[in-house]
Order: C-alpha cells, then sequence, then structure tokens
C-alpha cells in the first residue's frame, strides 16, 4: 500500500485529533482555516507541511553572577538580558493567579490552543476589519518566546513575533505539543521566566529586582497585578514614567480578572485598587563599570576577570563568543578577590599616591601554591569617564591632552594589552635562578668593580665603551668580592651581569618565560628570540617591561618552593543547574599548577633573597645591609624579596613575600614611560608591600621559610 502525504484538511484533521483544539466547535475551525485561505491554497499547504513538529527549545540567555570569595558580596553582573530562572514554588501565588487571569483565564481548560478565544478573535477581527483581539494561549506565548530565544538568525527571530497567519499555525501546532509533554505547573514556570516585563528585566525575579527589589515570594497582591500587566506591553504600562495612569489601569484591570476568576476576594480586590503604585526601583549592575558605583578600585580586578575568561575555550572558540558566553550564561563566579584585603591595599597605596597624582602607584597580591589574585589596587578610578582627567604628563604634549587619571579602563595591574612597566633589578631573580638550576652555589663569587665591561655588544651608549655594553653600580661601596647573597640584597649589577656571563643571557629569558612573563613590545619580542636572546646582557638588571601580576606570581612561584601556578582569578564557576563547570573532565577554577623549579633551587633563591628584606639568610652572611631592611622591620615576620628601579627612577618596584602571600606594588607614570617619579617614590613600593602583607596577615601563624640543602649553598 503507497504512503500518501494528508491533504491540508486532512493535516487539520490529525490536528483536532491530538487536541489542538480539544472540544472545538464548529465555528472554532474558521480561525484556522481563514487564516489558510487568506495565504492561498498552495503557500497554506506549504506553510503548514513546513511547520516543526516538535518544539525546539534552547535555555534562555540568563545572568551571570560575579562574586567575591566569600561567595556573598556580589562584584557585578554580565548579562545581555537580565534574567535568573527561579521555580514556581519560589513566586509568589499572585503572580500565578495574576498572569493567568490576564493572560489566559481558561488555562487549566484547554490543550494548547482555547477554542472560544479562536472563535472571539475570529468575530471580532472580521468586524473590526484588521487584528482587533488575538487567541494567543500562554502556552502559545510561551511556544513564541521560546522560538524567538532559540533564533540563530535576526530572520528567525522575527518569524517568531511576525504577525501572520503562519506563524499563528505554527504556534497553534506547537502549543498542543507542549501541552502533551509539559505539565500546567511547568509551562507557567517556564513562562514566568521567559516573559518580557520592560527595563531590561526578563523573567519574574528581574522584574521583582527591578521593579520592586525584592524576591518573587515576597510580591504582594498590588505588585503581583502590575507586574503581570506589562507582559500584554511593557513600554505602555511602564510603571516607573511620570504618568503612571496606563500603568494603573492595567494594573487594576488584571485585580478585576483576577476577582472574576475567584482568584481573589472582593474584599482583597476593592482593597488592592485603591492603593497607588509604589516602586522601589533598582539598576542591576552590568559589566566592570557597573563595578565602579560602588567599589571604583574593584573594576580593575573585573576587568583582569573578563580578560582570563575570554582566554578559556572552555567557553567558545573565539574571545568573543567566550564573552557571549559570560553574559549569556547563567553562571554564578566566585572570584579570588578579597575584600579585605584589597581594602588593606588600597588603603596604603592611596596613602602614598592619591588618585589625583599622575603618577601610577599599584598592588597585586597574590597566593602561593595556588596563584589565586587576592587584591588588585591602584590609585584610579575604573571608569569610562575621563571628561575631567588631569592633563597629559609628557611637557612635549599639547597642554589640552587628558592623561589617564584618575579615571581609566586601561588594565593598569595585567591581564589587558598594556606591556606593563620596566621592572629594573626585580629582573636579576632571573639570572639567579637560572643560575642555580645550572648548578652554581649560592657562595658562586666575582669581584665585581664599580664598572664592569661585558662581553655583550651593544649600541652606542652612556652604558658602553668601546663597542662593549659596560653597566655600573649605584654606588661605590659595592665594588669587592660578592656571592649570590651579598650580590641580591644589595643589588650589585656587576656581580648580576658577571653572573649572566657565566650561565647565559639566553637561559635567564627562558627562565622568566617559564615563570609566566610575556613579551608584549615588539623590542622585547625581537630581543627575545632565539636568534637575540644570548646576547640580550641588559636583560638581568630589568630593561623589559613586566605586569605587576605576573611579577607578584612569579615570586609567589618561590614562597611555593617552586611550584608554579597561573595567576586564577577565581575559586569556582558553577552552571545554572548548580553542578561545576568543567573542561575536558576538570574543574575550570581549579589552581593549574605544576612543579616548575626543583625545591632546593627556590629554596636557595628565596635564602638570597631574604637578604633584600633585612630578615637575614639561614645559610650564608648578608654583607651587613640590604636594599629593603625596612620591609622585615614593618611586618615583622619571615619575608624575602627583590626591589627594583630603572635609569633615573623612572618606576620603582617591589616584589615581596612570605610563606603564605605574595605581593608586587610599582611606581610609575603610565602615559609617559619617560617621566621619572622621583627618587623620593623609591621606597614607596617596599613600604606598601610590607604594610599590606603585615595587615593582610595579621592573627595567622607565623611560618618560616625552609633552608636549601648544602648542593645549592657551597
Amino acid at each position: 500500500m503507497t504512503n500518501r502525504r494528508p491533504t491540508v484538511a486532512g493535516r487539520v484533521a490529525l490536528l483536532i485529533r491530538a487536541g489542538l483544539i480539544a472540544g472545538l466547535v464548529i465555528t472554532g475551525l474558521s480561525y484556522p482555516f481563514a487564516a489558510l485561505a487568506g495565504m492561498g491554497v498552495k503557500a497554506g499547504a506549504e506553510a503548514l507541511e513546513n511547520m516543526p513538529e516538535q518544539l525546539t527549545e534552547l535555555p534562555p540567555a540568563q545572568t551571570t553572577y560575579v562574586y567575591a570569595n566569600d561567595g556573598k558580596t556580589l562584584l557585578t553582573m554580565f548579562y545581555e538580558e537580565h534574567r535568573k530562572h527561579i521555580a514556581l514554588k519560589d513566586m509568589s501565588p499572585y503572580v500565578i493567579k495574576a498572569i493567568v487571569a490576564s493572560e489566559d483565564s481558561r488555562f487549566y481548560e484547554h490543550h494548547g490552543v482555547d477554542a472560544k478565544g479562536v472563535a472571539r478573535a475570529f468575530v471580532a477581527n472580521q468586524k473590526a476589519g484588521g487584528v482587533s483581539q488575538g487567541a494567543s494561549t500562554l502556552t502559545m506565548q510561551y511556544v513564541r518566546m521560546a522560538l524567538r530565544d532559540s533564533a540563530r538568525t535576526p530572520q528567525e527571530a522575527l518569524e517568531a513575533t511576525e504577525q501572520t497567519a503562519a506563524r499563528k499555525l505554527r504556534e497553534m501546532r506547537l502549543a498542543i505539543e507542549v501541552e502533551q509533554r509539559l505539565s500546567k505547573e511547568e509551562i507557567l514556570e517556564r513562562y514566568l521566566n521567559a516573559a518580557y516585563y520592560g527595563h531590561r528585566a526578563y523573567g519574574i525575579f528581574a522584574a521583582s529586582q527591578i521593579f520592586f527589589s525584592k524576591a518573587p515570594r515576597d510580591l504582594s497582591l498590588t505588585e503581583a497585578a502590575l507586574i503581570a500587566g506589562l507582559v500584554k506591553a511593557p513600554s505602555a504600562y511602564d510603571p516607573a514614567t511620570k504618568n503612571q495612569k496606563a500603568a494603573l489601569d492595567r494594573r487594576n484591570y488584571v485585580i478585576d480578572q483576577m476577582l472574576k476568576g475567584n482568584a481573589i476576594t472582593a474584599e482583597q480586590a476593592g482593597s488592592a485598587k485603591k492603593s497607588k503604585i509604589k516602586l522601589k526601583l533598582s539598576t542591576p549592575p552590568n559589566g566592570c563599570i557597573s563595578v565602579a558605583a560602588k567599589h571604583n578600585d574593584w573594576g580593575f580586578f573585573c576587568d583582569y576577570f573578563t580578560s582570563w575568561w575570554r582566554e578559556q575555550p572552555a567557553f567558545g572558540r573565539t574571545p568573543l563568543e567566550r564573552e557571549e558566553n559570560l553574559r549569556r550564561g547563567g553562571y554564578r563566579v566566585v572570584t579570588t578577590i578579597d575584600p579585605k584585603i584589597q581594602r588593606y591595599a588600597m588603603s596604603h597605596v592611596l596613602e602614598k599616591e592619591g588618585r589625583g597624582s599622575a603618577i601610577a602607584h599599584g598592588q597585586v597580591v597574590v597566593q602561593p601554591g595556588t596563584g589565586r589574585v587576592l587584591s588588585m589596587a591602584v590609585n584610579r578610578t575604573y571608569s569610562l569617564d575621563q571628561e575631567k582627567n588631569g592633563r597629559h604628563s609628557d611637557w612635549r604634549q599639547d597642554d589640552d591632552v587628558k592623561g589617564n587619571y584618575p579615571n581609566t579602563v586601561n588594565p593598569l595591574l595585567g591581564g589587558g594589552d598594556m606591556a606593563g612597566y620596566q621592572a629594573g633589578s626585580t629582573f636579576k631573580i632571573f639570572t639567579m635562578l637560572a643560575a642555580l638550576e645550572a648548578g652554581l652555589p649560592l657562595s658562586t663569587s666575582f669581584y665585581s668593580p664599580q664598572r664592569f665591561v661585558t662581553r655583550y655588544i651593544t649600541a652606542p651608549g652612556p652604558a658602553t665603551c668601546g663597542i662593549y655594553w659596560c653597566p655600573k653600580n649605584s654606588s661605590e661601596s659595592m665594588t669587592g668580592t660578592q656571592n649570590m647573597w651579598t650580590g641580591f640584597g644589595k643589588s650589585v649589577n656587576t656581580y648580576f651581569v658577571q653572573l649572566e656571563q657565566r650561565v647565559g643571557a639566553e637561559k635567564a629569558v627562558r627562565m622568566a618565560e617559564r615563570l609566566g612573563l610575556r613579551w608584549r613590545t615588539d623590542i622585547d619580542r625581537k630581543l627575545a628570540t632565539k636568534e637575540h636572546a644570548s646576547g640580550w646582557g641588559a636583560f638581568t638588571l630589568g630593561v623589559s617591561d613586566a605586569t605587576p601580576v605576573e611579577m607578584a606570581n612569579v615570586f609567589a612561584t618561590l614562597a611555593a618552593e617552586g611550584r608554579y601556578c597561573e595567576p586564577l582569578p577565581v575559586l569556582s564557576i558553577r552552571n545554572p543547574d548548580g553542578s561545576h563547570a568543567l573542561y575536558q573532565d576538570r574543574l575550570i577554577a581549579e589552581p593549574r599548577c605544576h612543579q616548575e623549579i626543583k625545591v632546593n633551587v627556590a629554596r636557595a633563591a628565596t635564602d638570597a633573597a631574604r637578604c633584600v628584606t633585612g630578615y637575614g639568610s639561614s645559610r650564608g652572611g648578608c654583607g651587613g645591609w640590604g636594599t629593603s631592611s625596612m620591609v622585615y622591620g614593618t611586618l615583622g615576620r619571615p619575608v624575602a624579596g627583590k626591589s627594583g628601579t630603572t635609569d633615573g627612577n623612572k618606576t620603582a618596584w617591589f616584589s615581596g613575600y612570605t610563606p603564605q602571600l605574595a605581593a608586587s606594588a610599582f611606581v610609575a607614570d603610565p602615559d609617559n614611560p619617560e617621566h621619572l617619579v622621583g627618587s623620593g617614590r623609591s621606597t614607596m613600593s617596599k613600604y606598601t608591600v610590607a604594610q599590606t602583607l603585615r595587615d593582610a596577615l595579621d592573627g595567622k601563624p607565623r611560618e618560616d621559610f625552609k633552608p636549601p640543602s648544602d648542593k645549592y649553598v657551597w
């Protein structure tokens, strides 16, 4: 027997048998047939033939919530459509009664399409000569929303909402399919979470929050009626306008419908209709700029978080796709920022350099052993409004040129495309680590003159002797025989260029790369290549740029005894259903660590770095002093680190660490790298790091560093 495709009339009969228009009287058939007739027989047949038989539902966009490390302090939200899905049981009963009464009073009686509604709409529209009434049930409206939210192209979105007979027939067909698959409660829950209520509020949760600053479960009768009335026409009935008459009339209409359907008593209706509209409007934050409204210093961490997110393949194939996922995915993100440490850090930064200064002073705190970024503080305001910013600090520029202070969104601390700042003598740590790894012990000694002629060929300049680079020490008192303890503690340049020559400059460059440094300027990228790295003698003196995030994490690796962890801004990421976000069977928020340096190499480097801070070495002598002895005096517990300045004090750095925390601070002019910060700021970063670590570790147990084995000492 040959299978033949049903006729158009036959297909309508199948829909009726399936329950599309259960109990439909003859007049009720006039709407779909009239619609088909209006389309033409062939077009109508093709339209019905091509209609999907099952609704494809993609999860609607939901808001991503981002919290501080306590899981309670909201940093910000990310959304295209502000929506958070909640269960029907978490909504006020008035909400459910109001939406049913106003939008589909026979919701519990029909099976997706209301036959009486179809007949009534057809008659009314025939009399009006146009569309004066619709016949959409709540289920049909939900189908329309689902088609809209599942649209992959603008054309599909348009087709989901256009006023055509084909669209109405498709809604009818799919509505009955939905009613067969979902319970009435499930349909209501999905509807209330998908509907648009105006003011970028998608779903009942967002509407309750935006209009009344409360949870949906706490909505009163009048509040529920007002919100239910908005789905008809959010703009026309907007209660947040000066003239609330339309909104009031619509709310009272909903209340009348609730009374008519016996959802409330006459006494409740009368009392509710007498009450005025009382709103408590709120504007949910969206993105990093919104963070600045409450914590203008947290915006830089938020920006670092979004930069990190855009790099994660778990969230999409491209940075743009990943960012879209952030704004639509409905994640619950607990970040690593510690409000208490951030408060300490900002206090110590701002007391030394105010927001109105052209000089930037910033600091990053990282947790050793995890890479978690606990604080990002800088004397700037995260803001797009630069109208009242100070003048550019470069005197060669026109006076009308604005500088990026105090308002900026530049990633001053790391995570974006800024190169960072010349890190000075902090880079000596890479040379020392490379030497220790190559088998040179801490006792390795060189006679270190005031000026040393290296074998590195360089262009003519103040630090050249003929064709060779010949750097000098900052003080003649450094002249003499030095080892790693004294050379690092006193930051003796001519000791470290000899050590670099001994081990090879390329090994120092590769050590920096292994510990997370990335080259962001053309000159740095060129000099770091295999072709040029071996001749990059000045590398050990920190002529390259680095960010505070990178440098804090370098010293956090030493604090963790050589265990390198990628800098990480998140503690946990959960999907909308509460499950942990995974990538290749691994928690996305899990620390990404590995043993990059041997434990005793890291311990040996720390032993020398203790000489810098005044804490003193466990295995050798520090030569009587260090460049940053005030650090231990301020902190009062075991601490190691390294200071760094560049020629003429263009920048001034200090990176310090205890076994529990690592921090890196800088002083520089981001607008003009040639602008000198001045010798008076040379100790600023040292005190900022010491004071921040002191306050952050207050009440925490005192932990000491472990000494290195003899192999790395003598």
